[in-house]
């Protein structure tokens, strides 16, 4: 064998080494995100006490799955939602990696990141989910006697225990059909003002982003527009003098359709909040552990006790004597979270004195 060849076997042996490699070090990446849970997923926190009076007879939460916001904010596509924005309350959320259905749904139910929700970190086979660990939405509504219902996808079936759900309709499926009997469930509940929280969860938007071709594919708006016409008939069997509606999403899409990594416009989702309770006007950016805190307040219930997130207070309409209370529930239910974190980790907390709560104790 002659140099030049001897190289060319080196060169190709090389290559083949930093494949094998590459290959190993990537699937052990995605198995110790299969594998992860959060240090509290033995010692959950313990709730605390309620926020105080409820500002709203009932909450529905629209959760359009895998919506961008340029496309949200864009009346010829979403003419409803933006209605909707004009006479309420609107921000931009911010979400972090991983950007995947089920880590997303976890922070907006938990208010805790992916790291302390103990939600999967990346999405799974039906089969595979297990009940969220830590404190969310739904027992936190539960424990207040207050009635839940949730109509979407059956992963939901499987994320949150269903003692905390007293009706529910979950489907298999994600196309346009699939929506259209998600909220012909939802309806006699909202009809017959059954529940104080209800989930309608929305998939056509992202089965676009998938299988259609995603956001540069005339589909895509396509079934923004559907998603937006199913909005407006939720809305119109709620009083929204009495009652208030959440629309937001779990993660956006690349142009080309698809979710799961860092880039920019898969870590952002709109937000839209309007009805009772609501003070309107744009309110910038928010992170997505802000939102079940913030419904809490709403609801009138204790904050999820894993919850890293702010009570959105500025976009309350709080009646006189009102912030105390939820100033008070949210310094309880950190300290309680950091009591947990220390038993769990056995790591000190350095948390700063007269700052707020939230700020300080997660900064810690």
């Amino acid at each position: 064998m002659n140099r030049k060849s001897l190289l060319l076997l080196l060169c190709i042996v090389a290559c083949l080494g930093i494949a094998v490699v590459a290959y190993v070090w990537a699937t052990g990446m995605m198995d110790s995100m299969y594998a992860y849970r959060s240090p509290l997923a033995a010692q959950p926190p313990a709730p605390g006490a309620a926020t105080g009076a409820a500002l709203t007879r009932r909450v529905v939460f629209v959760l359009i799955d895998g919506l961008r916001t340029d496309t949200a904010a864009n009346p010829q596509v979403m003419p409803f939602l933006n209605e909707l924005r004009a006479t309420g309350a609107s921000a931009t959320v911010h979400s972090r990696t991983p950007s995947y259905s089920a880590p997303g749904y976890t922070v907006l139910f938990t208010g805790a990141w992916p790291e302390f929700s103990d939600g999967p970190l990346i999405n799974l086979a039906y089969e595979e989910y297990i009940p969220w660990t830590q404190d969310h939405l739904f027992a936190a509504a539960h424990r207040a006697g207050l009635t839940t219902a949730v109509s979407g996808f059956n992963w939901f079936e499987k994320m949150i225990p269903q003692d905390t759900i007293t009706a529910s309709y979950y489907t298999p499926n994600e196309d346009d059909a699939a929506d259209r009997a998600v909220v012909a469930a939802a309806l006699p509940w909202l009809r017959s003002d059954a529940h104080a929280l209800t989930l309608i969860h929305l998939l056509q938007v992202d089965y676009a982003g998938h299988h259609e071709g995603g956001p540069q594919d005339p589909r895509w708006n396509a079934a923004a527009r559907r998603a937006d016409d199913l909005l407006r008939e939720i809305s119109g069997a709620l009083d929204l003098t009495q009652d208030t509606v959440l629309v937001t999403s779990d993660h956006g899409h690349i142009n080309r359709g698809g979710h799961g990594g860092q880039e920019p416009i898969v870590l952002v989702e709109p937000l839209v909040v309007a009805g009772a309770g609501v003070k309107a006007g744009a309110y910038g950016d928010v992170p997505q552990v802000a939102i079940a805190p913030t419904l809490a307040a709403l609801l009138g219930t204790t904050i999820p006790a894993s919850a890293q997130g702010q009570v959105l207070t500025d976009m309350l309409d709080l009646p006189a004597g009102a912030l105390p209370g939820i100033q008070a529930a949210a310094q309880a239910q950190q300290q309680g979270l950091a009591a947990a974190y220390r038993a769990a980790t056995g790591q000190r907390l350095d948390i700063a004195a007269g700052s707020d709560p939230v700020s300080a104790t997660q900064a810690a």
